[in-house]
This record gives C-alpha cells, sequence and structure tokens, in this order.
C-alpha cells in the first residue's frame, strides 16, 4: 500500500499512525498538495490528501473513508472505533469535531496566507468555531476517567484530537494555548509522548 500526503496534515497523519498501530506494512510518499498537484492528482482529482492506494491499485481518499477501511481489515478487537452505541456515535462526534477543528484551521490558514485582502469576519467565525469546539472537547474529556477517550485502549478519537492539537498549536500559534485546556493538554502530551506518535510526525511545513 501507499499513503499519500506529508505528516504535517493531521489528516495524513491520524492515517499513518492508524495504518502502523495495526501493523500493516505501506510505503509513504510524502507529496505536498501545491508543490506535488501533479504527482496527487495522478491518484485524487480533487488533489487532496490523504490518498491510499491499495494494494490491487484502488485508491481510497479522505482520512474517514480511509480508516473505515482499515477497520475492516483487522480482527474485531484490533477495530479502532466503538462497535456499539452509544459508545460509537459519541467516538464518531468527537472524531468529527477534531477533524472539523483542523478543517477550519486549515481554512484560516489560507485565508490568512493566500489572500492579499484578509477577511476580518471570515477569520473570526473559523476562530470563535474552533474555540466552541475545543471548549465542548474540552468538557467531555475532562468528565472521562482513563488514558483513553473511549475504553482502555488507544482509538481513533483520541488519534483524530491529537493530531489536531499538534497542528492547531503549529500552523496557528497562540490562537489556543493548551493551558486553557487541560485534559485535552494531558491526552496530547501522553499521545505525543508515544512512539508511533514519534514516528509518524513532521513539523508544520506552510505551502510555498
Amino acid at each position: 500500500m501507499i499513503l499519500i500526503g506529508q505528516y504535517d496534515s493531521p489528516f495524513v497523519r491520524r492515517v499513518g499512525i492508524a495504518l502502523t498501530l495495526t501493523g500493516m506494512a505501506f510505503e509513504h510518499r510524502p507529496w505536498s498538495a501545491f508543490g506535488d498537484a501533479d504527482k496527487i492528482r495522478a491518484f485524487n482529482p480533487l488533489v487532496r490528501v490523504p490518498a491510499l492506494v491499495l494494494d490491487d491499485g484502488e485508491v481510497v481518499i479522505e482520512s474517514h473513508a480511509i480508516l473505515d477501511w482499515l477497520d475492516s481489515q483487522v480482527p474485531p478487537d484490533a477495530v479502532m472505533l466503538p462497535a456499539v452505541q452509544p459508545d460509537r456515535r459519541r467516538a464518531l462526534k468527537t472524531i468529527t469535531l477534531a477533524t472539523g477543528i483542523a478543517d477550519k484551521a486549515v481554512s484560516l490558514f489560507y485565508e490568512k496566507r493566500l489572500h492579499e485582502q484578509v477577511s476580518d469576519v471570515w477569520v473570526a467565525r473559523c476562530r470563535s468555531q474552533i474555540l466552541r469546539a475545543l471548549a465542548l472537547l474540552e468538557a467531555d474529556r475532562a468528565a472521562r476517567a482513563g488514558d483513553f477517550w473511549f475504553g482502555d485502549r488507544i482509538g481513533h478519537a483520541d488519534i483524530a484530537v491529537a493530531a489536531t492539537l499538534r497542528f492547531l498549536g503549529e500552523a496557528h500559534p497562540g490562537l489556543a494555548p493548551l493551558v486553557a485546556y487541560p485534559s485535552l493538554a494531558a491526552d496530547a502530551a501522553r499521545l505525543e509522548a508515544m512512539e508511533v506518535f514519534r514516528e509518524i510526525s513532521q513539523p508544520f511545513i506552510p505551502p510555498a
């Protein structure tokens, strides 16, 4: 298999971490959606990452779809999303909030980086959405015991939140200091200390 995309993307990183945790072998091609657009276009016409090229040549795009496929390939006890309600829908909500924060952080970065005339209204809207979602995640995590969000082992929700927090802090330093979110900060610190998080990692590189 081939995983396309740079690990400074929280979407690519969450896939790389999950693949590694399951022990599935893959080749990593750290292509940029800006600098390597022509290469990526051959696999995804939207020129978005991640893209996962399966052994039969089929390409799975978007992190949610890739991880859904991944969970279908491993034994039930290795699946990283709860199988039983209500934890399943709660985990999906946590993941959606985390990836939504990442989406808004990307949008905010591009607004500030690529537009000569920055929209203050759009910046304020993105910032508000990010901070409100973080507050909701913090309250939820603070109400839960244990090292992981759902159950006694790492899951997609843990990975999505940690990858997003890393990206948010590097792409927008000072926007959401983790001191304001102690439960999320503790989770992020614990996960980032894991070998797989150190291995599947790349400092944020702003697109040229």
